[in-house]
């Protein structure tokens, strides 16, 4: 099943996507958010809920938010890819392998859904792409185990980590070039749990103006998603609607010869087999 969240009429909503269309469930349940709604009981009768119900709103036209659009936590995993992280090296950044999961936070006004824009900012032209897997929490927990980790997954989606390259490197805590408003695509929407076999292989494309960038499938992860929500869950208390997002491979913009930044007007798909596509334009900041 897939879960989305969207604005209509200046109110957000949330709601299960059937066919070509959306069945709102905010009202019908109760819960505000979808982000309220996995960390409820309802949530283990999902399809008993949405049964026999029908669309109501077209997903063409639909203006999608980030499929959470407040979550508590957004975890970012670095490097977590053998291939980019040799692609670091090879662009001259000295950076030891790491024995434990290196991670940052973003803030969730950095955010932006599916189709809408991401803001180059006034202050730099060096915008690059990441396409990465979104791991969506639905049970909190703190010091989870490796071996339990994905009991505490509600779904999966697709995370678009933009990175401002100059303000990345400004020092060596990268949070500064990471936390830009308008440069988080998150979307389309969540796929539940069930439907993607726990720790599958899943192929990866990120593609510019329709040129393949990015390719590579999540089994080439240096840390698996067990071990990033076990680690994670040591430091903070994991809650319903925290993300993580797990990283991405090789094809950024900044290690190519000569570096590639996305510029306005460009289009950015990133496309993960059992999800789907999430595609953002590029605009300026005004």
């Amino acid at each position: 099943m897939k879960f989305v969240s969207y604005s209509q009429d200046g109110r957000e909503g949330w709601g299960a996507v059937a066919g070509d269309g959306v069945v709102p469930l905010a009202e019908r349940t109760g819960h505000a958010s979808l982000a309220d709604f996995i960390g409820s009981l309802d949530y283990a009768r999902r399809d008993a809920l949405v049964q026999g119900l029908k669309p109501e709103i077209p997903l063409a036209g639909l203006t999608y938010l980030p499929v959470i659009p407040r979550p508590e936590k957004i975890v970012c995993a670095v490097r977590n890819y053998m291939d980019h992280h040799q692609e670091v090296l090879a662009a001259g950044m000295h950076r030891e392998l790491s024995q434990e999961p290196p991670i940052f936070l973003r803030v969730w006004r950095s955010q932006v859904g599916h189709e809408q824009a991401i803001v180059r900012p006034r202050v730099s032209e060096t915008l690059d792409w990441e396409g990465e897997l979104a791991v969506i929490i639905g049970k909190p927990g703190r010091d989870i185990p490796e071996a339990r980790a994905y009991e505490h997954v509600a779904g999966y989606s697709i995370y678009n980590d933009v990175s401002v390259r100059e303000w990345q490197f400004h020092a060596k805590q990268i949070a500064s070039g990471k936390n830009f408003e308008g440069t988080g695509p998150f979307g389309p929407w969540m796929v539940t749990a069930d439907e993607i076999p726990a720790n599958q292989p899943l192929r990866l494309a990120t593609r510019i103006n329709g040129e393949t960038v990015q390719e590579s499938h999540t089994g080439h992860m240096i840390f698996s998603t067990a071990k990033l929500i076990a680690y994670a869950s040591t430091i903070f208390t994991l809650v319903p609607g925290d993300v993580i997002a797990t990283g991405t491979p090789a094809g950024v913009g900044w290690s190519r010869k000569p570096p590639r930044y996305l510029k306005p007007g460009d289009v950015v798909e990133v496309e993960i087999e059992k999800i789907g596509v999430l595609r953002n334009p590029v605009i300026q900041q005004a």
